[in-house]
Order: structure tokens, then C-alpha cells, then sequence
């Protein structure tokens, strides 16, 4: 069975030991886990199964808005990790994308971070009177989705891009995890762009610098996960426990399990069940909290010298 990930961390994690042409480093910063997941062959990316490039993975645990000191660290995280891949003079403008629909609380990211971003292009365009700005040029948007605007994410994209001509685009978005653990509580970035909609199987056109012609920074935070692919790890989990907890005489019984027992899982389902997506109960606190983080990381990354 696939198992539907947006985090290349997740990807990395499917394989034991070291990878051709995959590198990950892993570093702590104040109780926040860092991880750099670097491919850098054809091979790899085959293997891995994500393009050519740096993808980044805060794991910041618990985003809550009422704990200062958690979003102070998570956003300078954000912002700190965004600097060391922003490649574009200081002086050169940035279009930020909110991916995403925003009727639909899971799927919200992209447009929340949008609204609560520091945006200025109209402030440092000419025509000021005179007066000058310590900030760089900063325009956003939130295209929609296809099914409400009749028009592609990219196409949307592409037109303002034309027209403003940034030299960084960076797009926010939800993404899909695997694990439950994971959900609200990861933000990932990554140099490589995004594909809207590759987590839940509903693939749009790529949103890269091949086909927006300037560099794409996507951040995400995985929102959902597959229903099939949770169950699979849930089980992984259990036959773990049997195999430590159990006496040899269950060896047998383990290993049943570990073969009858995926199959039997697959086959129910591989049916309606497979199209179902999970997201939190709370997942309206925690895509707003999500998408302070963002925004406020990608301010200081972009306006604070």
C-alpha cells in the first residue's frame, strides 16, 4: 500500500540505515527538533521519492498561541531556517501564495498565514512622498482552489507574478502526514517548490521554479492524515509491542500477524476507506496557531536584517 507523506522526514524515515544520495542531520534547539533531509542524486530522489533539493523539518511539539515562549521559539526557528535558504538580495521583492481553501478549517493554512502577514510593496513601490522604508517589498495572495474559482492555483500564481515580477515566491500550504504525532506540530521548508494537493492524491500543476520562473520556497504544516496509512502504522505499533512484551511461545503469533495480518488490512482497505482523510478535533486552534508561527517567522525572515 502507498503511504501518502508529504514530509521527505517521513519518506527518510521508511528506510534503514544510510540512503545513495540522501543526507540527514538532526540538531536540538531549545527543546526544538531540527532536521535536514538533503538529497542530492537522481537516485536518491528516486528512493526518497521528493526532488532534488533542502527540506527542512521543524518538529515544535505543542504550537500553542497561549504559551509566549513557544511561539517565540517556533517562529524564530521558522524565521532562522528560512534565512539560510533565501538566496535573493535583501533589496529584491518576495510574492507570498496561501495555498489552500479557506472555507475548509484543515486546508486553511495558506490563506490565515496570508492575513496576518507584514505586507509592503505598496509602501516601498515608488510615489511615498519621500519617505523611506527599512522593509522589503512584500505582496501576498490567496488564489483559492480550483473547485471555487474555476481556475488553476498555478495559473493564478503565474498571472501575478507576471505582473509584480517577484524574485522569490514562497508558497504556504497544508500537507499530509503519516503519523498522528505529527499533525499541527511540524512545519516543513523546503527549496524544491510544491505540488498542491500530492498529500491526499488530488495532484495540481507543480508550483516551481521551473514553471513560475523564480526560485519557490514551500512551508507547510501537515494537517491530515490518510485514514489506510494511519491504520497500517497503528498496527506496526501494536506488532512492536507484541514482540517486546510477549514471551518467545508468541513468536509465531507475531509473525502471523506481521504477514496475514498486512494483507488481510490492505484488502479491507483497499476499498471505501482508502479516500478517507483524519484531521484533529481541534484542527481550528491549531491552524490558527500553525499559521502565527508561519507568518511571524516568514516576517522576521523577510523584514528583520
Amino acid at each position: 500500500m502507498n503511504i501518502r507523506t508529504d514530509l521527505a522526514i517521513e519518506c527518510r524515515e521508511m528506510f534503514a540505515g544510510e540512503i545513495a544520495g540522501v543526507e540527514s542531520i538532526n540538531h536540538d534547539r531549545d527543546g526544538i527538533s531540527v532536521t535536514h533531509v538533503k538529497i542530492t542524486t537522481p537516485e536518491g530522489a528516486l528512493k526518497i521519492g521528493k526532488p532534488i533539493g533542502n527540506y527542512i523539518t521543524i518538529e515544535i511539539k505543542q504550537m500553542n498561541l497561549e504559551d509566549e515562549e513557544i511561539c517565540e521559539r517556533g517562529a524564530q526557528a521558522v524565521c532562522d531556517e528560512l534565512k539560510k535558504i533565501i538566496s535573493v538580495p535583501e533589496d529584491a521583492s518576495v510574492l507570498v501564495a496561501g495555498l489552500g481553501n479557506q472555507y475548509i478549517t484543515p486546508d486553511s493554512i495558506g490563506p490565515k498565514t496570508v492575513g496576518k502577514l507584514l505586507v509592503t510593496r505598496h509602501i516601498t513601490s515608488e510615489g511615498n512622498n519621500g519617505h523611506s522604508f527599512d522593509v522589503r517589498a512584500v505582496s501576498a495572495l490567496a488564489p483559492g482552489v480550483l473547485g471555487l474559482t474555476g481556475i488553476e492555483t498555478g495559473e493564478v500564481i503565474q498571472g501575478v507574478a507576471d505582473r509584480v515580477k517577484p524574485s522569490l515566491i514562497i508558497a504556504v500550504d497544508a500537507l499530509a502526514s503519516r503519523k498522528l504525532s505529527r499533525l499541527g506540530t511540524t512545519v516543513q521548508i523546503a527549496d524544491t517548490g510544491i505540488s498542491p494537493g500530492s498529500g491526499v492524491g488530488n495532484n495540481r500543476k507543480e508550483l516551481t521554479e521551473k514553471t513560475l520562473g523564480v526560485p519557490v520556497i514551500a512551508i507547510g504544516v501537515p494537517m491530515v492524515v490518510d485514514a489506510a496509512t494511519l491504520t497500517m502504522d497503528a498496527m506496526e505499533t501494536l506488532s512492536q509491542h507484541m514482540s517486546k512484551n510477549f514471551s518467545k511461545n508468541a513468536e509465531e503469533l507475531v509473525d502471523a500477524f506481521e504477514h496475514g495480518g498486512r494483507e488481510f488490512i490492505n484488502e479491507a482497505l483497499s476499498k471505501e476507506s482508502t479516500n478517507m482523510i483524519v484531521t484533529p478535533n481541534d484542527v481550528d486552534v491549531i491552524s490558527n496557531q500553525a499559521a502565527e508561527i508561519i507568518a511571524e517567522g516568514i516576517n522576521r525572515a523577510l523584514h528583520i536584517k
